[in-house]
């Protein structure tokens, strides 16, 4: 048996569901921002219900001024965004009590934002919830979307990140 004590191992990241929910292909979200990966690579959930939560350990980069979205920076130096709706920004801040702020260290599950589901139905274009990897085109890191239809918060892993 041959040991090679100087390869490198490869990182792999694990992104799991922020919310309990449908998952739908980053292409089907009906804005071209998100589904022309303008944003980056990812995959959205319909949510059912509950507050969005990390879905990977790591860093709050920032949470929207209308607490709509919030970033996150991976271990592996992946940036998530998680954007709470479609056109949620003009709410204002309106149906969204944030639980975190810039700066903290957050661990998969932790509740990062309550938010009102049948206001932002109401008053939102769609509460569809893109997960974007925001530097995915920068680096030698390979982005994999689940095949999974439907997803548990912290259960269902929704992307995996390996180095190329």
């Amino acid at each position: 048996m041959v040991f090679n004590f100087f390869k490198k191992e490869k990182e792999e990241l694990q992104i799991y569901a922020p919310i309990n929910g449908e998952i739908i292909s980053i292409e089907e979200v009906p804005d071209p921002v998100f589904n022309q990966k303008m944003m980056g690579e990812g995959v959205a959930v319909i949510p059912t219900e509950g507050s969005i939560c990390s879905p990977v350990d790591g860093t709050i980069l920032q949470v929207a001024p209308t607490k709509h979205a919030v970033g996150i920076l991976a271990k592996d130096g992946s940036e998530i965004l998680i954007h709470i709706g479609l056109e949620t920004v003009a709410l204002k801040g309106e149906g969204f009590q944030v639980a975190v702020t810039t700066g903290d260290k957050v661990s998969k599950g932790q509740r990062l934002i309550d938010v009102d589901w049948e206001y932002i139905k109401i008053h939102a274009k769609s509460i569809i919830t893109p997960i974007v990897i925001t530097n995915s085109s920068h680096g030698d890191k390979q982005y994999i979307v689940t095949k999974e239809k439907e997803g548990i918060q912290g259960e269902t892993v929704i992307i995996t990140s390996s180095e190329t």
